[in-house]
């Protein structure tokens, strides 16, 4: 099994010795997952918390005329979770859906516990990580409320660097909060003024 990537990403944050970095590793299981098929469906219980090994997963929820949004993507050498079904165990929210066939990594509630009393510094880890997800989360809200579509859209291919070569346009535009077509006339324009 190769850790190289979830190691490398928990190094940028915190520093482990061979042991910890053993302990740590022996904690998780392996997963993949088909594109299309669900780790997490909205009621369930987020059980795990995941890395993306390879490929791509969506974090949304659909209303109640069926419209889906696109919380976030979550791809090659990002975390996901629904945090608070998976800190408090209670129904979720969002559902997390696989954009294409994806490798990933998952670590459990109760392996979650045992890492963060076993090695403190996953609680640093840990909470670097939650306040860099509500910062990107308050700034991906205040840009829908505030920018026009055509700013999002740049602000998505700044965040996901080739990303939109990989996944449809029905998904960008659930992300961007537009329609496909408007997505359509928004490319046309950004690939005229780039040439």
């Amino acid at each position: 099994m190769n850790y190289d990537l979830i190691t490398a990403n928990i190094s940028n944050h915190i520093k482990l010795n061979q042991r910890e970095i053993g302990f740590f590793t022996s904690l998780l299981e392996y997963g993949e997952i088909s594109k299309k098929d669900s780790l997490l469906r909205t009621g369930g219980v987020c059980r795990n918390d995941y890395f993306v090994n390879k490929g791509c997963l969506k974090v949304c929820y659909t209303n109640e005329k069926g419209t889906e949004s696109i919380i976030k993507f979550a791809i090659e050498n990002w975390w996901v979770v629904d945090l608070n079904s998976f800190l408090n165990q209670t129904p979720s929210f969002y559902y997390i859906q696989a954009v294409e066939d994806t490798a990933f990594f998952r670590l459990n509630k109760s392996a979650y516990d045992k890492l963060h009393k076993e090695i403190p510094a996953f609680q640093k880890f840990s909470k670097e990580r939650w306040q860099n997800g509500f910062i990107a989360l308050q700034h991906r809200l205040i840009q829908n409320i505030s920018l026009p579509a055509e700013q999002r859209y740049h602000h998505f291919l700044e965040k996901y660097p080739g990303l939109e070569q990989r996944i449809s346009q029905r998904l960008v535009a659930a992300y961007l909060g537009i329609t496909p077509e408007f997505l359509s006339m928004l490319r046309k324009k950004w690939s005229t003024q780039l040439s």
